[in-house]
This record gives C-alpha cells, structure tokens and sequence, in this order.
C-alpha cells in the first residue's frame, strides 16, 4: 500500500491531524508529565551525590558523594527500618489479598441487599489516615481502650499493644488490613461478578465443591486483576507513613520503624537533605526490586 505523503508534500493539514490525533492529544500532557518527572528525579540524583546546608539564607552544595554511599552503609536504623517495611508489607498485602478474596466472593452470592453490604465494607478505605490512626489509638490504649477491655473482662492481664516491641509492628499491620481490605474488595468485587453464573453451576454439576471452585474455577479468571490489586498495595504498603506517625512514631525504640518514617526523621528532623536524597534513591531501587520479584512469583504462581 502506498504511503500517503505528509502534508507539506501535498497532503491536506486535515488529513495529517486526523492520522495524528492521537499524538495530539497526548503530547502535551506527555510533555508536561516529563518535565515534571525527569527535572525532580534529576534533581535527587545531584542533591544524593552533595552535602547540603544553609548558610546566611544560602543554600551551600558541597560535592561529597563517598560520604553520603559510606553513611548510608553504615546506618543500622535504615536497614532495620526496610527490614520492617518489607515484612509490613509482605504480612499486610497477604491477609489483604486473602481477606478481600473471601469477602468478594461472599458478597457476590448474596441474593438480596448486596449494594448495602458493599457499601458498608468500603467504609474504612473512605476515612481519613488521621481519623483512622487517631481512633486506633484510643482503642490499643493501655488503661481505657476499648480492645483491653474487652481483655480485662475475659479476666486477663490489659496488653501493650502499641508499647511492646513484640506486638507493636503487628498491631500496626492489623490497622493497615482493616484500612485497606476493602480497596482489594472492590477490585476483586468486580472481578468475581464479571464470572458468568453457568461456569459455576457446570463446575458443580460436574462434582467440584466450594473449594474446588474458588481455586479452580474463579482464581484462574481473575488472575490478572488480583495481580493489579497485589501489586498497588505493595506499592502503597512500601511507602507507608501515615499509621505509623500516628501510632507509634517508630517506637518502641526502632520496633515499628519504617523506610518512609526514617526518611522523614532525616530529611525534616535531621536537616540532612543530602543524605536524606540518598536515602530516596536507596528506597526507590529496593521497591523497584520488591516489586520485580512480586512480578516474577506472580507469574511463577499464574495457574496454567
């Protein structure tokens, strides 16, 4: 087929725009998502190579990218913080993913008042982190919160929740699956709800139970969607910040220290922007490969 010839060479400008358009369209937000992206990573990369400080109102750049490599290599807070963050992640994702499983499938064999209930399992993902992490607080108190109460009644001893490095990570973890459970919800919700009804009922005439339909029949369809939803709440598991804060602040001690947190601390508190732009990178790079192997045991797990 002959190549229509540009529009300089005697094609009309219409007809050019109309096989273009696409690009048109998207160019300038192209263009603006670019300069946007590409200027701040830049702009990290230089200030984790430099130690920063002010001076008389002036900000002093000193070229000093051994330093930065040599504290970083050093700072046991920073690796028990991403030894932390993975295993947060890891722990919370899983009972996420299984919980929203569970609760999809459910509220899709509901014969009547399914809309209620999905609206009321989406509630917690709807609240503010500083709502959500201030009412958690209140109930893992020590002396008036709610959960020990209810422990104090079956006649036991009130528990630490958010002061004992033993439970604190985990108590944090159980806030972040209450959180955002129904995010996965409604994501596999949809999913499990797009499965025709006759696939199901010739899997169970043809002997397959519960079980053998859930890891037969509905995981296998909704494969793909439940990788999404894995993966964006790594993504978000990786960078949290707010439930902590809010919670534990890191403590007790280092025992609920986060990347993020730690990050902030050094950044904000510390006033060590080069360091702390260091630590961004460092960050940045053991995402990409947390998310690479989430990928890569994603597929190893795809059912065939």
């Amino acid at each position: 087929m002959r190549k229509a010839p540009p529009f300089w060479k005697g094609e009309s400008v219409p007809d050019f725009v109309d096989r273009h358009l696409a690009w048109f369209m998207l160019g300038p937000a192209m263009l603006v998502l670019l300069a946007l992206t590409i200027y701040p990573v830049l702009n990290l990369i230089a200030m984790a190579f430099a130690d920063i400080r002010f001076e008389q109102a002036r900000e002093i750049w000193t070229f000093r990218p051994l330093d930065n490599l040599r504290q970083l290599a050093g700072d046991e807070v920073f690796r028990r913080a991403l030894l932390n963050t993975i295993v947060f992640a890891v722990a919370a994702v899983c009972l996420e993913m299984l919980i929203g499983l569970a609760l999809a499938i459910l509220v899709s064999s509901l014969s009547g008042l399914k809309g209620l209930v999905r609206t009321t399992l989406i509630l917690p993902v709807l609240m503010p982190p500083v709502a959500i992490g201030s009412m958690w607080k209140l109930m893992y108190n020590l002396d008036f919160g709610v959960l020990n109460q209810a422990v104090t009644a079956l006649g036991l001893q009130p528990i630490n929740w958010l002061g004992s490095s033993s439970l604190a990570l985990i108590s944090v973890i159980i806030v972040d699956v209450w959180h955002w459970t129904p995010f996965v919800f409604l994501i596999l919700f949809a999913s499990v709800e797009g499965i025709s009804k006759e696939i199901v009922d010739a899997a169970r005439l043809d002997g397959a139970g519960n079980w053998g339909i859930v890891t037969r029949i509905i995981v296998p369809l909704i494969w793909p969607p439940l990788l999404v939803a894995a993966l964006f709440r790594i993504i978000m598991a990786f960078k949290v910040f707010d439930q902590v804060f809010l919670l534990t602040s890191g403590g007790p001690g280092n025992a609920t220290e986060v990347v993020s947190l730690h990050l902030y601390k050094v950044y904000f508190q510390e006033n060590q922007l080069g360091y702390g732009s260091m630590l961004s990178l460092a960050i940045i790079l053991a995402l990409l490969c947390f998310i690479w192997i989430s990928r890569r045991a994603g597929k190893a797990m795809e059912p065939r």
